[in-house]
């Protein structure tokens, strides 16, 4: 897919499971089930789904996934796999190497997300992507440095703070424009505090890569909303705010943990906002 000067791949960079009760809030399992069946431990099926943004003098990387420094116990508990994809193959395919990546932009520093910013070199972490400025939010750094009890299992420093003593963390307003008009921040605050989304568009296609405010195609009903959120009114306040937009400018989503579908378009029926149209890749 081409937007403006970009060319814009969507690429899978590992295969998880998480609690499906988790993963829909308040939503009952005869519900959330029928689109997303779970295992004998209730968890379902997610994917990472990272984009990559190709210019003459840019290759950005947004969010890396998992990463690779999970200790057996973790990997038995998030079902961690990358036999299908990784990151690494994943570039690789589209003949990118860790080096040639210049930006990498984080949705926010949850495990998930940014686990592979960093990894780990005779005995030191380091970053993965060793010519990359990475970018976060201000605010989500210093939450995720002094995360609480209750999410703090999410924040992994390992993760973050390496970038952040190699010097090669930057924070940005949440409110400009990052690198040129044509890639635009939403700033969130219901998943986690300081959450970015990123809009890339141009004149005639708007992509919204959608973080964890719509994990994936079956978040996009207003009440389906993950416990795992700080703040759930807040991202129904947010979801309210933005998909009557989303509708209206014919936005496709990407859904960053969805391992069905890539991306979808969003309608309005009588019973609220529903999935209009889903696409398996870009």
């Amino acid at each position: 897919m081409k937007i403006g000067k970009y060319s814009v791949h969507s690429i899978l960079s590992g295969g998880f499971k998480l609690d499906g009760g988790a993963m829909f809030g308040i939503i009952p399992k005869p519900l959330w089930s029928k689109s997303n069946p779970s295992d004998n431990l209730n968890r379902i099926s997610l994917v990472t789904r990272n984009l990559l943004l190709v210019s003459d003098s840019r290759k950005i990387l947004i969010d890396t996934g998992m990463g690779n420094k999970w200790n057996d116990k973790a990997k038995e508990i998030y079902e961690i796999d990358f036999s299908r994809f990784t990151l690494e193959q994943s570039l690789k395919d589209l003949g990118i190497e860790p080096s040639d990546i210049t930006d990498v932009m984080l949705t926010h520093l949850h495990f998930d997300h940014t686990g592979g910013s960093t990894k780990e070199e005779n005995g030191k972490l380091i970053p993965a992507f060793p010519n990359a400025k990475y970018y976060a939010a201000k605010k989500n750094y210093d939450w995720g440095i002094n995360a609480t009890d209750r999410d703090k299992g999410s924040y992994l420093k390992e993760n973050f703070q390496p970038l952040f003593e190699n010097g090669v963390l930057h924070f940005f307003n949440e409110k400009e424009n990052l690198f040129d008009d044509e890639i635009a921040l939403l700033a969130v605050n219901g998943h986690t505090i300081g959450q970015q989304l990123f809009k890339i568009f141009d004149a005639t296609t708007t992509l919204l890569y959608c973080g964890d405010l719509f994990p994936t195609s079956s978040h996009i009903p207003l009440p389906y909303i993950m416990g795992y959120d700080l703040q759930p009114l807040i991202t129904l306040s947010e979801k309210k705010e933005l998909l009557p937009v989303v509708v209206e400018e014919n936005w496709k989503l990407v859904f960053e943990h969805d391992p069905f579908f890539a991306a979808a378009t969003v309608s309005k029926n009588e019973k609220g906002f529903i999935v209009h149209q889903k696409f398996e890749t870009l």
